[in-house]
């Protein structure tokens, strides 16, 4: 990688800025591509923005960015496409800062931002190289998501027509699953769910095999297949849904036939239920049955110990005596046939007892 040094002003910049969404982001009279595909979205939060423009306004120095060198001898930005965003946008009068847009400030202030200098470093490389220095550099400031390198790395047709269906502010996958997605689509977090989702947790392989694709239809497809049986499977809806990997419930279990007024009976008792400790849990749980999903509240040391008096320290099932720190508080009518977690319902067990208990005891 061969790295120059190289100065040029706010004015420079921003001329010929133009964001013309899906089609890119340019500036610096249109040499510049601002959002290259490896790029993420513009993240900044509104405080984050008006902190790199009252930077600029006190004179105080920005940290150096980065862009590589094309073979058409333009340029693509490797690090500062949040600034470069920030900056073009207020000059451009997209926003305001405690009232006052650019155009409002008195002329020498104007003259004096558009002076600013910006300290550039112009990077030449392979591809392969300009995508390790992405992720090297983008180590500080707003840190990349994992998604969001895994992005650069399998830049392509596939990658690009993914995030239009899942890494927008408002995007399709947004409209749709808003209420079942956890995170924000603009930090990649729909995109990666859904690929999790489709590829059983292999998202590194998914991409790769689907990078160079002319389309990613397919997932957008999948998507919407999941958001579907999920809403015919529960149509109860709760905030706890939105915790749920409901990819992975579809998955399992789309072409097994269930009773749904059964299903939201169980999801309703079992939200009421106290010992349920993870209610987002519950979902999974009356598909496969497996208590893990719940987080079942355990016993207290207090309840614990007033077993072990009880039991004169001896194992409710072996009766040999045994220190309270070998022993093991365990429910005497397990909590799966209506056993709640409470001192009158607790017994103690030796480790080796507990660990061959089951329902039958």
């Amino acid at each position: 990688m061969d790295i120059k040094e190289h100065k040029i002003s706010i004015r420079d910049l921003a001329a010929k800025y133009e964001n013309v969404g899906e089609d890119g982001v340019y500036a610096y009279g249109g040499k510049l591509n601002v959002r290259p595909p490896y790029q993420r979205e513009f993240v900044y939060d509104p405080k984050e923005r008006n902190a790199v423009i009252k930077s600029v306004r006190k004179g105080f120095p920005l940290n150096t960015m980065y862009w590589a060198v094309r073979d058409d001898g333009n340029y693509e930005i490797i690090d500062g496409q949040q600034r470069t965003i920030s900056i073009c946008m207020y000059v451009n009068g997209d926003f305001s800062i405690d009232g006052m847009a650019f155009d409002n400030l008195p002329d020498d202030q104007q003259e004096k931002i558009l002076k600013y200098p910006l300290m550039i470093y112009l990077c030449k490389g392979t591809p392969s190289e300009k995508l390790e220095w992405f992720e090297i550099i983008n180590m500080g400031g707003v840190k990349l998501t994992k998604q969001e390198l895994l992005n650069a790395i399998f830049s392509g047709p596939w990658t690009t027509d993914a995030k239009k269906y899942f890494s927008k502010n408002r995007c399709p996958a947004y409209g749709l699953g808003e209420k079942y997605m956890q995170g924000a689509p603009i930090r990649q977090d729909y995109l990666e769910a859904v690929i999790d989702w489709k590829s059983d947790g292999q998202i590194k392989k998914y991409m790769g095999e689907h990078q160079h694709d002319d389309d990613a239809k397919d997932l957008w497809q999948y998507f919407q297949k999941v958001i579907e049986w999920t809403g015919k499977t529960f149509p109860d809806y709760r905030r706890e849904m939105k915790s749920v990997p409901w990819g992975t419930l579809y998955n399992k279990f789309k072409d097994v036939k269930h009773d749904t007024i059964k299903l939201a009976k169980q999801v309703t008792k079992l939200m009421m239920d106290d010992d349920v400790q993870k209610k987002a849990g519950i979902y999974s749980f009356v598909l496969d049955l497996d208590e893990r999903h719940l987080n079942i509240r355990q016993f207290s040391d207090n309840m614990k110990r007033e077993a072990y008096e009880k039991q004169k320290g001896k194992c409710y099932k072996c009766k040999k005596k045994f220190s309270i720190e070998e022993m093991h508080a365990d429910h005497i009518k397990p909590w799966s046939k209506g056993g709640k977690t409470n001192a009158a319902n607790c017994r103690v067990l030796c480790t080796k007892d507990n660990l061959k208990k089951s329902d039958m005891y």
